[in-house]
């Protein structure tokens, strides 16, 4: 059947309708992903929690979808848009077809649009409320439209993975399933808690440090988190991961801003001034830092991002503390960036040894 894709700037979009809708349809705000592959970690990542995600590749879905490469329990975005989708799974690891596991979670997709022309729209009016219908008329109010809120993918209760002499904490705002697993693989032992567990729930735990994870939405919307946040980084050496990294760069009297169209894909180039080299990247994300805001935040650009010049990364010049904007965990995407963790690992162990030899 046919189905419409209305914007918030006026414009319509039809194709062909997979799956049902309830009378309103489904609204969202709509972004695009520029990514070749990866489409199953996209699907999965809480950070598309509520959003309508354009696939700017024109066949996706030929490898299925697998066993391993969730990011989280369920998909979370609300609709999907694509020029062309696979029927069929070709790859040996295949456990379904992308447009089965869609059928499956009730996610309607839009097939054979002309998403060239779409992202056009989204690049120049940036990224905007919009409904998928089955009607090329949109009656939807688009102050309705629901915002995109960390506690619908947070954590209830505390949870700990793996095992390990160094403890991280692992601050739920919308984390990837990928981020835990390289800890673990690591060697540490990781504790995931709620997004609005306070500095003494944290402390209580004894850990060696901390990360702020990734997740939806506007960080302003966690204004209140914002004091146990800086006590945080004033006490543990801290990794601050996409929603994290602008956390803690709010926390530290830094600044947002909402971006146009933001950078989602898997080949963001990021210099790295420490460094002096350009790596390629994973990105998800709406919002970054304002540069103009950290003059006096003890805040440092360590990364910058090579193509439109924003921050990619801090530090800070007395705590232990470096952020990301991009995923370090790299999935979907390039790898080039794993040594983040790395970083983060042995800073926080040598500071336990330093504690230790101090006591």
């Amino acid at each position: 059947m046919k189905g419409y894709l209305h914007l918030a700037d006026g414009k319509t979009f039809q194709g062909h309708l997979h799956g049902s809708l309830a009378e309103e349809g489904i609204a969202g705000e709509i972004v695009f992903f520029t990514g070749m592959t990866g489409y199953q970690e996209v699907l999965t990542d809480p950070s598309y929690k509520n959003q309508i995600i354009v696939f700017t590749y024109p066949l996706i879905g030929n490898y299925g979808i697998n066993e391993k490469d969730f990011e989280s329990k369920k998909p979370h975005v609300a609709a999907v848009i694509v020029f062309e989708a696979a029927k069929t799974a070709y790859h040996y690891e295949a456990q379904h077809s992308f447009t089965e596991y869609l059928e499956k979670w009730e996610i309607p997709l839009l097939e054979h649009v002309d998403t060239r022309e779409l992202v056009k729209c989204i690049r120049q009016n940036g990224t905007m409320p919009a409904t998928l219908s089955s009607g090329s008329i949109c009656e939807s109010s688009w102050e309705t439209i629901k915002g995109l809120k960390v506690e619908e993918v947070s954590s209830m209760a505390p949870e700990t993975l793996g095992f390990g002499d160094t403890h991280i904490v692992l601050i739920d705002y919308g984390f990837k399933k990928s981020i835990a697993d390289y800890l673990v693989k690591q060697k540490c032992l990781v504790t995931i808690v709620p997004y609005n567990y306070s500095f003494e729930q944290i402390a209580a735990l004894k850990p060696d440090g901390v990360l702020l994870s990734n997740g939806p939405g506007d960080p302003k919307e966690l204004f209140g988190q914002l004091h146990e946040i800086r006590k945080i980084i004033e006490h543990y050496p801290v990794l601050g991961i996409c929603l994290g990294h602008q956390l803690a760069a709010l926390a530290l009297g830094g600044n947002t801003d909402k971006m146009l169209f933001g950078h989602r894909g898997a080949n963001q180039p990021v210099y790295d001034v420490k460094s002096n080299r350009v790596f390629m990247s994973s990105q998800n994300h709406s919002y970054a830092v304002d540069p103009k805001s950290i003059g006096s935040t003890g805040l440092k650009v360590r990364f910058f991002n090579q193509n439109d010049q924003s921050i990619e990364g801090l530090y800070h010049e007395k705590w232990p503390m470096m952020t990301v904007q991009f995923h370090p965990e790299a999935s979907p995407g390039p790898e080039d960036s794993v040594f983040i963790f790395e970083d983060f690992i042995n800073t926080v162990k040598y500071r336990k040894r330093r504690e230790v030899s101090y006591a």
